[in-house]
């Protein structure tokens, strides 16, 4: 008569290599499928830098160098609010004049940085004078 220990344990190992199998299948078979998508992408990545490097060969005037203006512009919260001070004008008068909201020139007076598209404008604001902003908010108030 065989041990019932014995027998217990084969059973145990022969279900756990059972379940082991049907889980590593199923791991295979994903891995499987993302290495041919990972090769697809690689396909795909060649081809386009191809169509680049051709594309660019075709029309290399046309190469535009990027714009570093935006960057040179400088911006300080404190000046900021100086500038609104200096130029009388509350938070709001200030936002209309720079196409913002008024929360938005609080915010920028307590530190946080306009978006590069709006620092045009605040430059272009410091260089006017009280009498040129008075009259640019008369003129969008109408």
């Amino acid at each position: 008569m065989p041990n019932l220990a014995n027998v217990m344990k084969n059973e145990i190992v022969r279900l756990a290599r059972k379940e082991v199998r049907a889980e590593v299948l199923t791991l295979r078979k994903a891995a499987t499928s993302a290495r041919t998508d990972i090769n697809a992408l690689k396909r795909r990545v060649a081809a386009l830098e191809k169509q680049i490097a051709s594309l660019s060969k075709a029309s290399p005037a046309k190469q535009v160098e990027p714009e570093t203006e935006p960057q040179s512009i400088r911006f300080s919260s404190k000046g900021f609010a100086a500038l609104r001070a200096r130029l009388d004008l509350s938070a709001a008068q200030m936002g209309l004049l720079l196409g913002a909201s008024d929360q938005s020139v609080y915010k920028w007076e307590r530190g946080a940085r306009p978006r590069a598209h709006q620092l045009p404008k605040i430059a272009a604001l410091r260089k006017m004078k009280a009498q040129q902003v008075a009259d640019s908010l008369e003129s969008l108030s109408k």
